[in-house]
């Protein structure tokens, strides 16, 4: 078993570092807030009070934090104290350029590093059943599997450095795309006098089928694992669909990339986060579209 260094305990860190504590792992675990430590340490956690405490003896360093310049903050502080010869395994999620650029200082530092941001949302660090999209050479990522298993469902490699990111943000331009899709079609046959049930039952065995329709469907009660049927509270939040799709739409610009696509459900998400959906499920833009269909 491993000694991991764990830095952001949020709504996912919290989970995912209780469930390397469950597998066995000795995990220190760090958090600007202190509910987040004081939950972690109820789950096992071995909490510390600065960064440089929660990586120094670690066999591997996690991070889960909001954005890239919180990460290349925090390698100022994991850098000096990391042990040698430490894998660093970032999984927020961030622009590539940062991902890039988090393991260029760690690789000049002598460390192993992969970016492995993760699908599944709050549900999926809860159940370790999350699937990890890793960037990093092949060595790098064979050390990482051990660590990352009780984590997961799946752990994938995704190529070199920065692809793991690269691989997060064109699942989520599809998923935020097919979730407007979805939810236009069914305040489309709302309006035309279609049951939600029959367009469901349907869309579900045809050509129309996709994980927004089957697993996260914006209307309740036509899926066990709708959060639709929790009145919207978040599995992944709408303001964090709208940031991957930011992310997404930034990279499409920077590489010449034609996504027009992706730029309208980026105003759309926009709008809905504008009107106060920000902190429901990104499945509640479903009430967006109905708010301004017409009359």
């Amino acid at each position: 078993m491993a000694v991991i260094g764990f830095i952001g305990l949020g709504h996912m860190g919290g989970p995912m570092s209780a469930n390397l504590v469950k597998a066995g792992h000795t995990v220190q675990g760090y958090d600007l807030v202190p509910a987040a430590l004081a939950a972690a340490a109820d789950n096992g956690v071995t909490t510390v009070s600065s960064i440089a405490d929660a990586v120094r003896g670690a066999d591997a360093v996690i991070t889960m934090l909001p954005s890239g310049k919180h990460l290349l903050d925090a390698y100022d502080e994991v850098l000096p104290h990391a042990a040698s010869g430490a894998l660093l395994v970032d999984s927020s999620t961030v622009d590539v350029a940062d991902a890039r650029a988090a393991h260029q200082r760690a690789q000049e530092a002598g460390f192993g590093s992969i970016d492995a941001p993760v699908s599944g949302g709050t549900a999926g660090a809860e159940a370790g059943t999350l699937t990890f999209m890793v960037g990093g050479s092949e060595a790098d990522f064979q050390r990482a599997e051990s660590v990352l298993e009780p984590m997961a469902r799946k752990v994938i490699h995704c190529g070199g450095p920065g692809n793991g990111q690269v691989t997060k943000m064109c699942n989520n331009l599809i998923l935020g795309a097919s979730m407007i899709a979805v939810s236009e079609a069914f305040v489309l046959g709302e309006r035309l006098g279609l049951s939600h049930e029959a367009l469901y039952d349907v869309a579900a065995v045809s050509t129309g089928q996709c994980w927004a329709l089957t697993t996260n469907c914006p209307v309740p009660d036509l899926v066990e694992t709708s959060r639709a049927n929790h009145d919207y509270e978040p599995g992944f939040a709408a303001a964090l669909m709208l940031k991957d799709l930011n992310l997404a739409l930034s990279a499409a610009e920077q590489s010449g990339t034609d996504a027009s696509l992706g730029r309208l459900a980026t105003d759309l998400y926009r709008r809905f986060n504008e009107e106060g959906g920000g902190g429901q499920d990104f499945g509640a833009i479903i009430k967006s579209i109905r708010e301004h269909s017409g009359s």
